[in-house]
């Protein structure tokens, strides 16, 4: 097991280079499973759940090549048999959620498909119940055997059919939206997510041959293809990533230019650090954030996108921790996300929860101590904390990190933290 040592008082200052969305570069993977031939997905992020994904893509027939080209960021070829198999075991399935989203396109190109409920973060209740109905409506026939789910088309293949969903789940969106490209006739989800990886998956769709409008709105009409082709694409910035460096900026008064990002896609995000005080400015290439003073505390209430992502909850608790002045969070995603705030406490937050609601005192200066991460988001908000915190920080479980930052210590150490990997002893 390894941990990061963070020794805090450093400013940030420099320029960072955001990589392709983890949640849309898994997503995008998955994507091949429905045609036949060689594809080349770029600006990958270098994180443990492309490894996973690349993984479970070759025990399916795949030929699948990492090309990295530095400790962030890098490609992968793709070369997608005639026939490929139609079953995800446990062993893989179970260390990351992201692999659920091959049972949409396993489901269209084979007509059956058996896929181990799968695993991932411990941050609440995420349900398969909108996925399974969605398919259903759509002709197959799921059923649950000894922990895999196996869903069978009927024997004409998947019909379109009218999806209403009850709550704007990206995961349901996908694994519809990718099992309606090949079903026969007009698929309409209503209540689809809007996330901008929900457009990039739209538009690997579409560049594929694939028919699809509504993209980025809450209703997705999908006319049913007959067959799609490979292509070369490149991941949408990941917006995540790109707003944690954000608030590392405005959290140690720095100074930090943000590349490879797409501002529109944080706007509530680079609005509420514009509140807390510090000086954004943003071009069609990336943004910049100076904060010169403490922080001033801004209230953050959760929503699907495009309101504030439940994603960038844990780093602006964080950026409160330390401001002046009290402010609210309110967690509508992940019922299971305040687990981290236990942890930011053992720093010396003053914080207080009530259900869904969090209270956030902000404190002049944290107080370094060991920590644990619980999930991918709790353990980059942990770092951050860390890089403002008298003393040093031990940040353990970081395979959390991992799985979503890509060369995340290099990075902030490129900006002037004093931040280490380590191996645990005990």
């Amino acid at each position: 097991m390894e941990r990061f040592r963070v020794v805090g008082g450093a400013r940030l200052v420099g320029r960072v280079r955001v990589p392709g969305a983890k949640n849309s570069a898994l997503k995008l993977m998955a994507a091949t499973l429905l045609a036949e031939g060689e594809f080349r997905i770029g600006n990958l992020p270098r994180i443990l759940d492309v490894e996973i994904m690349a993984e479970l893509l070759r025990r399916m027939g795949c030929e699948v090549r990492l090309e990295w080209e530095d400790a962030a960021s890098g490609a992968a070829v793709i070369t997608v048999p005639g026939e490929i198999g139609h079953e995800a075991d446990y062993d893989l399935v179970r260390r990351f959620r992201a692999s659920i989203s091959v049972l949409g396109p396993l489901l269209a190109r084979c007509g059956r498909v058996r896929v181990a409920r799968p695993g991932g973060d411990a941050i609440g209740s995420r349900g398969l119940d909108m996925h399974i109905d969605g398919l259903t409506r759509l002709g197959a026939r799921i059923t649950t055997e000894h922990g895999f789910l196996v869903a069978e088309a009927r024997s004409g293949g998947l019909i379109g059919a009218a999806v209403e969903l009850d709550f704007p789940s990206v995961g349901a969106t996908e694994n519809i939206l990718m099992a309606a490209v090949l079903a026969k006739g007009e698929t309409v989800i209503d209540n689809a997510a809007r996330e901008p990886e929900i457009v990039d998956l739209c538009e690997m769709l579409v560049a594929m041959g694939a028919k699809i409008n509504g993209a980025g709105s809450s209703t997705i009409e999908i006319q049913g293809s007959d067959r799609l082709l490979p292509v070369a694409y490149d991941t949408v910035p990941d917006r995540i990533v790109a707003g944690t460096f954000g608030v590392a900026a405005a959290m140690t008064m720095g100074d930090v230019r943000v590349d490879h990002a797409r501002a529109e896609h944080l706007r509530i995000a680079l609005d509420k650090l514009v509140a807390a005080g510090a000086q954004v400015s943003a071009d069609p290439e990336g943004f910049r954030v100076v904060m010169e003073g403490r922080p001033r505390a801004v209230d953050v209430v959760t929503l699907p996108y495009p309101g504030f992502a439940t994603d960038l909850q844990p780093q602006f608790a964080a950026l409160n921790a330390v401001s002046e002045g009290t402010a609210m969070i309110t967690e509508n995603i992940f019922e299971a996300r305040f687990v981290f705030l236990q942890e930011l406490a053992r720093l010396g937050a003053d914080v207080r929860t009530d259900g869904h609601h969090a209270v956030l005192r902000g404190v002049p200066r944290l107080s370094g101590a060991p920590v644990v991460s619980s999930d991918v988001r709790a353990g980059a908000g942990l770092v951050l904390a860390g890089l403002v915190a008298e003393g040093t920080t031990l940040v353990s479980e970081i395979h959390h990190i991992d799985r979503g930052y890509a060369g995340f210590e290099q990075q902030l150490r490129a900006l002037g933290a004093d931040i280490s990997r380590e191996t645990e002893t005990h």
